[in-house]
């Protein structure tokens, strides 16, 4: 009996698949995830994600039965009503945009009306719908910090969006220096459509926006015909001096697009965020509506809606804290408050002024938020953080994934936010011990 050889199993070549695939960006959050993965032992300063605090699974059914409640008692829903709303698909555009409208009144002084909120799987999906929308040509160009988070560079390298840079101070974006990129960008053929931009606390570096600087860059959106994409998960978490105001809050001619999220500041497993896009949109024949029901067609063909559940549960949260979140978090704002005390204060402790100029090493100090950035005298780079984990248990993020220009090669992120201050206090000693071994080799090599 003749065996017949079974052909080779059907493979793709990459080549043939979409070239944001083999971009180094799409590839930075799961090699941490996967180095994080190996070493489960090591203490992690890797990961921006929130502490877990008083989390309780017991918590879900209270938030879900707050929302049905309010459902039945103060809108006077019928039961059946009330179960559609549940295990339905819904609303495209959400269920609680009401319940986020009060809550951004209150917390941060943005009237808007409910209708021009859509409600996303998460603030990355509110990044893709926006730039789904506004970016229709092949010379619109989007401008970002640098550096800059690597959600929304590599969205844009997705959607097959050009990026252009705009250098970031010590005190976040300089509003002339955006106002040099979009002439750049113009100079070159290009159409800058946009601007990014964490006024608080940035994502990776920390930095935070005065509020002189604030209005100016809204004077700036003016001139140059731009869109401010407003990005603002962790303006909550202050530790030194008063909270500044969004962008969106002092936006008085709709030039904000403002990209929230409830994972910081109430339950990053529910995958809930927002987008407030209240920009109206002038069609054909008089045609009008709110770029929010612009975004909602897009939605509707990706997610479809964001998980009635999760937005249930986000609602019921939200009415217990009165539609105030900021009052809400008021432990976690202490919390983080202390954590990033803690590391700021322990790489003082372990790199005295004296001992910094010898080995080269300095950082920033943030006024708030997750985030503190390291600068080393060697390659803060992959390899580095694979030794730094396997022999020194101890785990960073490589500034460099953030540079889309090479930059940032001998920095390195900390994050406060997921660990207590007592395994910060020994994991700065840890990464003393590392940066201490590495400089020495180093030297002797």
């Amino acid at each position: 009996m003749t065996r017949t050889v079974p052909a080779a199993p059907y493979a793709l070549s990459l080549d043939d698949l979409h070239g944001s695939l083999g971009d180094p960006v799409l590839d930075a959050m799961n090699f941490l995830n996967e180095v994080v993965g190996r070493f489960p032992q090591a203490i992690s300063f890797a990961p921006g994600r929130p502490t877990e605090g008083d989390f309780a699974p017991e918590d879900l059914a209270r938030h879900l039965s707050t929302y049905t409640t309010y459902l039945e008692k103060e809108l006077g829903w019928s039961p059946d009503r009330v179960r559609t709303q549940l295990f339905q698909y819904g609303r495209t555009n959400g269920i609680i945009h009401e319940l986020i409208a009060r809550t951004v009144a209150n917390d941060e002084g943005i009237h808007v009306p409910p209708e021009a909120i859509v409600v996303t799987t998460g603030c990355q999906e509110a990044m893709l719908l926006t730039l789904r929308a506004l970016f229709a040509r092949p010379e619109d160009t989007l401008l970002v910090s640098s550096p800059c988070y690597v959600g929304i560079t590599g969205a844009a390298r997705l959607l097959g969006i050009r990026v252009r840079l705009v250098p970031e101070g010590p005190e976040g974006p300089d509003p002339r220096a955006v106002a040099a990129a979009a002439r750049a960008a113009r100079e070159a053929g290009e159409r800058p459509r946009a601007f990014y931009v964490v006024p608080d606390f940035a994502n990776p570096s920390g930095t935070s926006m005065a509020c002189e600087a604030r209005e100016r860059l809204l004077e700036v959106a003016a001139d140059e015909d731009l869109l401010l994409l407003e990005d603002d998960p962790y303006g909550f978490f202050v530790r030194t001096g008063p909270a500044r105001p969004t962008l969106k809050a002092l936006d008085r001619d709709r030039r904000v697009v403002h990209l929230g999220s409830f994972a910081k500041t109430a339950l990053p497993g529910a995958r809930v965020g927002y987008v407030i896009a209240d920009q109206e949109v002038r069609g054909p024949a008089g045609r009008r509506s709110l770029l929010a029901d612009e975004l909602s067609k897009i939605k509707s063909m990706t997610t479809v809606n964001t998980s009635a559940v999760g937005q249930a549960v986000i609602g019921g949260l939200l009415i217990e804290s009165g539609f105030r979140l900021r009052e809400a978090n008021a432990g976690a704002i202490a919390y983080y408050r202390t954590t990033m005390d803690t590391l700021l204060g322990e790489l003082e402790r372990h790199f005295p002024a004296r001992r910094r100029a010898e080995l080269g090493v300095s950082w920033n100090r943030p006024d708030g938020g997750f985030f503190v950035v390291v600068r080393v005298p060697f390659a803060a780079d992959h390899a580095a953080l694979e030794e730094s984990a396997r022999a020194f248990g101890v785990l960073w993020t490589p500034m460099s994934d953030f540079h889309l220009d090479g930059g940032g090669t001998h920095r390195l992120r900390l994050s406060c936010s997921a660990q207590s201050p007592e395994r910060i206090t020994e994991g700065v000693a840890r990464l003393a011990a590392f940066v201490d071994a590495r400089v020495t080799a180093d030297r002797a090599r």
